[in-house]
């Protein structure tokens, strides 16, 4: 396999940005509208398989509310990842300019995807039922993960695009799918992946700045971004189980619709962070640059949310394994 060093890896994904580089009317949107007689998310990210009871029309619409919130929790994240990577472009403008380039790049396209999500939720709220709400300011999600350490904001925001590449690649690239919102995250594919790979040399070069001491509060504060990543999972889930109840056509008792919102809660934390911690190349990055005992704590803050982890026959969702 081909080595690159940091330098070249920088100058890669500034060629292959330019290269994939798309707009979002000519490219992605292209006119059309959202196919409401097809899924959204599909079944793999959504779990909406483990609510047999649920009528096919209701699986579907329950594809399209989990569909519609993850286009604007991808536009929250990329909220504060812009800004994170505004600040850290700062330790490349009087040196590495291959490498500032790139980042340069980056913000742009992560505003670009914030623009292309808002212009999403737009066409979503002429067409789907009234009383969809995000539940979250995304200012104030931002404003409180970038409180946080450099190191952690970093490892947090590599697991966010890693997972995005995973989540195209195992369940939405195969699946037939409304063709606007399966589109959207071909080309949103196409530019993560580059950013994922800054992502790494960002958090590894944060890594190696960093003190022994300080990698261990950022653990903390990695370890405390997951609850509150949380937090706003269950917010969100809540909000969307209460619209997705109010807009269903089907009939369905109270446990039902109970077991609805713990449906979306359990989807939403598979989706955000369980699929993240379990995604191979992060668990790789991490861990290796953690000892034993910072491993251990972060398997234990996780621990009561890998239950979202679906089983397969050949899929233990047991702790994660540095």
């Amino acid at each position: 396999m081909e080595t690159l060093s940091n330098s070249e890896r920088y100058a890669k994904a500034v060629a292959n940005s330019k290269r994939v580089r798309w707009d979002i009317d000519r490219d992605v949107i292209r006119g059309r509208h959202f196919d409401y007689a097809r899924t959204f998310l599909p079944a793999g990210l959504s779990l909406v398989d483990e609510l047999d009871f649920l009528t096919p029309g209701d699986k579907r619409l329950m594809s399209q509310v989990q569909g519609r919130s993850y286009t604007n929790i991808f536009g929250l994240a990329e909220r504060f990842i812009s800004a994170k990577v505004v600040e850290i472009t700062r330790g490349h403008a009087l040196g590495d300019q291959v490498a500032l380039q790139a980042l340069v790049r980056m913000t742009d396209e992560e505003l670009k995807h914030q623009e292309l999500f808002r212009r999403l939720e737009e066409m979503m709220a002429q067409d789907m039922p009234a009383g969809y709400r995000l539940a979250v300011d995304p200012d104030e999600v931002a404003r409180a993960v970038l409180a946080k350490s450099t190191w952690s904001v970093l490892a947090l925001t590599l697991d966010i695009e890693l997972f995005t590449l995973a989540h195209y690649r195992a369940s939405i690239q195969p699946q037939e799918l409304c063709a606007l919102w399966k589109d959207v995250f071909l080309f949103h594919w196409k530019e993560e992946s580059q950013h994922a790979v800054l992502d790494e040399l960002e958090f590894l070069r944060e890594d190696a700045r960093v003190t022994p001491a300080e990698r261990d509060a950022g653990v903390n504060d990695l370890i405390a971004l997951v609850g509150a990543v949380d937090g706003i999972l269950q917010a969100q889930a809540g909000a969307d189980a209460a619209y997705f109840n109010a807009a269903a056509r089907g009939e369905y008792s109270a446990q039902q619709r109970g077991m609805v919102a713990d449906a979306i809660l359990k989807a939403y934390r598979w989706q955000y962070i369980v699929s993240g911690v379990m995604e191979p190349r992060f668990q790789k990055v991490l861990f290796g640059l953690l000892n034993e005992t910072q491993a251990a704590r972060i398997q234990e803050a996780l621990g009561p949310l890998m239950y979202a982890a679906p089983a397969s026959p050949d899929r233990d969702p047991g702790p994660v394994n540095p």
